[in-house]
């Protein structure tokens, strides 16, 4: 740093904090660390006692931390975020959108092992609400060489978006309640509802909600007939467990769909089942759903209403955080349920 009169300092990076005290008013610094000093500033900064300044003067090929933020944030924010202007070095990562946030936690750990750059975030493939709080990003230092912004830039360069936020789809859904006490009015439907509600949550026309028999052709027939009426999701409650009367998983395999899993790594929500029939997602709900607050239906969902299409690997990977601690009061997706 050197010393320069405060006139001649236009242009030029402040070195520390400068405090401005008011009596009786105010306390408190007046320019950080780090501010470039503005035409605009300079009688301020003579009111306050200022006729020199430390200031830093940046060398070629170095960008100052505001700068080298904005640089960032333009090369990180993919479809549906934003950032903020900087403040101090730092930009906010915003949600532009509602959706199903998207991180590429491999391209951020690249980002950050490059040193000298803080990019965090909160996790990916949960849902997120428009305007919510995505992650920050800032250098460390007060200045940081281009050549560590290049080098960011190829990185990035033809990989997917480093953070973005997928829109749900419109969905037209059947839902499909088991069960031979139900069907025979022995009981109220208590899981249509639950689902019902789950699901209000999108973007959804709910089509019907048929009950059916414990039968194996009546649950295959209505999953196939809602296919044809146009559904392009399919959830189907209840009979999921090994008892001999639960027939939801074969009547499923028997449409022909292909079974991505029927059992999940996820407490609760081990028995859930996820199919696909002709491309159309099909869910076999365990009966967990209707009295749990939150399941592997509430993690999978987000993704399969933005037009995910789910792997095995996909489910395999949930068991790293598929244990629900079951709080008292609950603040999923604020938790680490679900997050790989």
């Amino acid at each position: 740093m050197e010393v320069i009169k405060t006139r001649d300092a236009v242009g030029m990076v402040i070195g520390h904090d400068l405090t401005e005290i008011v009596p009786g008013e105010f306390k408190g610094v007046a320019f950080k660390k780090g501010h470039v000093v503005r035409q605009e500033d300079v009688d301020h900064l003579l009111r306050i006692g200022k006729e020199h300044l430390y200031v830093m003067e940046l060398k070629e090929g170095e960008v100052h931390e505001d700068d080298a933020a904005t640089i960032l944030g333009k090369m990180i924010c993919g479809p549906g975020v934003h950032f903020t202007p900087p403040s101090e070095g730092k930009i906010n990562l915003i949600a532009s959108e509602a959706g199903l946030l998207k991180v590429n936690r491999d391209l951020q750990d690249e980002v950050n092992d490059l040193g000298d750059i803080c990019l965090a975030s909160i996790h990916g493939n949960r849902s997120i609400d428009e305007k919510g709080l995505i992650g920050g990003c800032r250098v460390i230092p007060l200045t940081v060489p281009q050549q560590k912004l290049s080098e960011v830039a190829v990185i990035l360069e033809n990989q997917e978006p480093l953070l973005q936020v997928k829109p749900y789809q419109p969905k037209r859904v059947a839902i499909i309640v088991t069960g031979s006490e139900v069907f025979k009015g022995r009981i109220e439907d208590k899981f249509g509802p639950v689902v019902a509600e789950k699901l209000a949550k999108y973007d959804v026309e709910l089509m019907n909600r048929q009950i059916v028999p414990d039968e194996t052709q009546c649950i295959r027939q209505a999953v196939e007939d809602a296919k044809v009426a146009g559904a392009n999701l399919i959830v189907v409650t209840g009979g999921m467990s090994v008892d001999p009367d639960d027939k939801t998983p074969g009547a499923i395999k028997q449409t022909g769909a292909e079974m991505v899993a029927y059992g999940t790594p996820v407490l609760p929500g081990a028995m859930l089942l996820l199919a696909y029939l002709d491309g159309i997602p099909v869910f076999g709900l365990p009966g967990c759903v209707m009295f749990a607050h939150t399941t592997a239906f509430d993690i999978l969902l987000p993704r399969v209403m933005a037009d995910e299409t789910i792997t095995r690997r996909d489910i395999s990977r949930l068991g790293h955080g598929g244990q629900c601690l079951k709080c008292d009061t609950c603040s999923f997706p604020d938790c680490h349920f679900g997050k790989c």
